[in-house]
């Protein structure tokens, strides 16, 4: 199958909202998601903290001392 806007193959990949089929292609605006819906999910999920990235505490700064 290829891309109707830039004739590159199509690639069908896992939405990582729904794990659902969606077109890895310039064709679909919402990829890698499968469609607005999951992309706003995502979204609110990092909105809303759900998703968060570990950050380790420290005593002190090392890049603030050493400028």
């Amino acid at each position: 199958m290829l891309d109707q806007d830039t004739d590159i193959p199509v690639k069908i990949v896992s939405c990582p909202a729904c794990a659902g089929p969606s077109v890895y292609a310039a064709s679909n605006p919402y990829r890698p998601f499968c469609s607005q819906r999951c992309k706003n999910m995502d979204f609110g999920a990092w909105a809303s903290e759900t998703f968060k990235l570990p950050a380790t505490l420290t005593d002190h700064d090392t890049a603030f001392e050493h400028s």
